[in-house]
């Protein structure tokens, strides 16, 4: 796929950093966009996540598929106060007027029959479109679909999935390793798999049937998830975007409120992102 069109990264202007009586800084948006947080299982950054739920507020929010595994909670059950916290903090979002829409996933596929229903303010579908601030007509849907391993060997995908869990408990050995040494986090697990030849034209392949799709709908782009990698960038005609995940990569999509898109990388940028709009005097 080209490489070119890639859009620019993404800073705060000072108007919308406010401060928040409880976490501090906190960045406003219009939009957020995230995806496989993989409730359930060790691997998820749910602690991550709460930080990044703490910093910031939108009117729209998108849970791309993936939110519960419920895979995984199917062999063993694995819930700790993180997980419950992060459900919660939704659900606040949504009684607080946030609209809310949770888009099913593969492993949280046992949520499709409830499609079209409202919980606790939460929206279930399996695909929506979203209109940005600029006139944008963006489809979301998880992806899951247009995986070739899902649709034709969904035994193969569990078994994916299992050595999959294996490369994030060797990601959590990693970290802490680097942890104690005084070093930032960083994805093992992402950085093996984008270096294996057949799961980046995997990725490739992905990302072509999934435009199709926009092209099907009459979108000007897609937002999907499922593969973890975040990326946004044109393909042909189509803004093809992806929000990542939140066991490897901790990233999210957002929309600002003249209608701007872009990737925010939580693990690497969240201190420049809340102290972008602090005056040098005052930071120091």
């Amino acid at each position: 796929m080209p490489d070119d069109n890639r859009l620019p990264s993404w800073q705060p202007p000072p108007e919308m950093l406010k401060p928040d009586d409880e976490s501090g800084d906190v960045l406003s948006f219009r939009a957020i966009w995230i995806s496989d947080i993989h409730l359930g299982t060790r691997g998820c950054q749910a602690d991550m996540l709460l930080d990044f739920l703490r910093h910031t507020e939108s009117d729209y929010l998108y849970l791309v598929g993936d939110i519960v595994d419920g895979w995984q909670l199917k062999k063993r059950w694995y819930w700790p106060q993180a997980h419950n916290d992060v459900v919660q903090k939704v659900l606040r979002r949504a009684r607080k007027g946030t609209k809310v829409f949770f888009v099913c996933g593969n492993h949280d596929e046992a949520a499709r029959p409830y499609c079209g229903l409202h919980f606790g303010g939460v929206f279930v579908t399996n695909e929506v479109v979203h209109e940005t601030a600029d006139g944008k007509r963006l489809l979301i849907l998880h992806g899951d679909k247009f995986d070739a391993v899902m649709s034709c060997a969904k035994w193969l995908a569990h078994l994916g999935d299992a050595a999959y869990e294996l490369a994030l408990v060797l990601n959590r050995i990693f970290n802490f390793m680097r942890t104690r040494l005084g070093f930032p986090y960083w994805s093992l697990s992402a950085w093996l798999k984008h270096k294996v030849k057949n799961a980046v034209d995997h990725i490739s392949a992905f990302e072509h049937f999934i435009v199709e799709e926009a092209r099907h709908h009459k979108a000007d782009g897609i937002v999907c998830g499922h593969i973890h990698h975040a990326e946004m960038r044109m393909i042909g005609d189509v803004l093809y975007c992806n929000d990542g995940d939140w066991v490897e990569s901790c990233t999210a999509m957002v929309e600002d409120k003249e209608g701007r898109l872009s990737i925010i990388r939580w693990a690497d940028e969240r201190d420049q992102l809340l102290h972008a709009s602090i005056p040098d005097e005052v930071a120091a």
